[in-house]
């Protein structure tokens, strides 16, 4: 495929993410919120019971639709390939941190670009911190920073990720009784279960076939100058924009009353720079981790993994922020992690190289 035509796809794949976003804010997700990774994640921690925060506990089948989109995809391009065994624990604990980082902001980078086409200009100074994270972990990576090779793993490690996806569609529609849902907002907020579910193979497999991914545009433009995956990110904000106006969405530019947001500009930043810096060393933002889920990579599963409990801590712990603001416990969790990503880093440079 042509340099050319590699453009227009991501270009088109971004738009349908931006639509789709601001569709499913129309049709009852929470505003500026239509498609969010650390935001569902912890939806469907809460709605399996890991934490007990009532307002945010929903099987999100968003993400049941990404993991499968993905796969799909995968299979139809020959492209699903059972691999894992390169660092699982630190993978996990990375995939924490970036989920203490994201609960922090109130959003995972694609919610970000969301939040910018909806106006919430507090998203700038996310956006910001999260160039930031990519910009140092970079310097790692420049100085020889890996994780070690994956290996070929047993067929059945790559078909976890979507077993577990089919079997939360299942409890989403037979609701049994241990499964909790909240009742208020914003996890009562919910597209009709048969469009979110759409969405996400939808945006699954656009995601899988084109790499689309938002710490890999900032990324690949800091370290090879090259900007073909940035072109996604930017056609997200610009669909989301659009679609937000057309639809009737609010569009609100501004710094205050902004839809499961707050303004303190430090602590936005800082959320962000450890999800960049923590998705930096992963290899990818929390949407390609699932998208990697889906394709077979069992190392991501382990990260996703990582984010869920991740978000089950946050909310048993009061690490998670909320309109009113960060939390105590919340801002040292980030600087700790902000540690932790570091050391991670630090103990695993490839001196040869360097």
């Amino acid at each position: 495929m042509s340099k050319l035509k590699q453009h227009g796809l991501i270009i088109v794949a971004g738009a349908v993410v931006g639509l789709i976003a601001a569709i499913l804010s129309w049709q009852g997700n929470p505003y500026n919120m239509g498609f969010c990774i650390a935001c569902f994640l912890r939806d469907i921690a809460g709605a399996v019971g890991l934490h007990r925060a009532e307002t945010v506990q929903y099987i999100r089948p968003e993400i049941i639709g990404l993991v499968l989109g993905a796969m799909g995809m995968a299979m139809v391009g020959k492209e699903f390939n059972v691999r894992g065994g390169s660092s699982p624990v630190l993978r996990f604990v990375l995939g924490f941190c970036v989920m203490v980082g994201a609960l922090m902001f109130l959003g995972c980078p694609l919610r970000m670009v969301l939040r910018l086409g909806g106006g919430d200009l507090n998203a700038v100074l996310g956006l910001i911190g999260f160039a930031l994270g990519i910009l140092v972990g970079t310097f790692f990576l420049r100085a020889g920073f890996t994780l070690k090779k994956s290996t070929p793993q047993p067929k059945a490690e790559g078909f976890v990720m979507p077993l577990i996806s089919l079997g939360l569609l299942v409890l989403l529609v037979l609701r049994p009784a241990f499964i909790f849902f909240s009742s208020e907002a914003p996890g009562s907020k919910a597209a009709p279960i048969a469009l979110a579910l759409i969405a996400g193979l939808v945006v699954g497999a656009l995601a899988q076939k084109t790499r689309l991914c938002m710490v890999g545009g900032i990324r690949d433009a800091i370290l090879f100058q090259d900007f073909h995956l940035l072109l996604g990110f930017i056609a997200i904000f610009v669909a989301a924009l659009v679609g937000n106006l057309i639809l009737g969405n609010p569009v609100n530019f501004s710094f205050t009353d902004q839809p499961v947001a707050y303004n303190d500009g430090l602590w936005n930043l800082l959320g962000m720079v450890l999800v960049g810096f923590g998705s930096v060393l992963l290899g990818g933002c929390p949407l390609r981790q699932l998208i990697l889920s889906g394709s077979g990579n069992s190392d991501s599963s382990v990260a996703v993994l990582g984010m869920v409990v991740g978000a089950a801590f946050c909310h048993n712990f009061g690490l998670a922020s909320s309109a009113k603001g960060p939390t105590a416990n919340g801002q040292i969790a980030v600087i700790l992690g902000l540690i932790v990503v570091a050391a991670i880093g630090a103990a695993n440079l490839n001196r040869k190289k360097a």
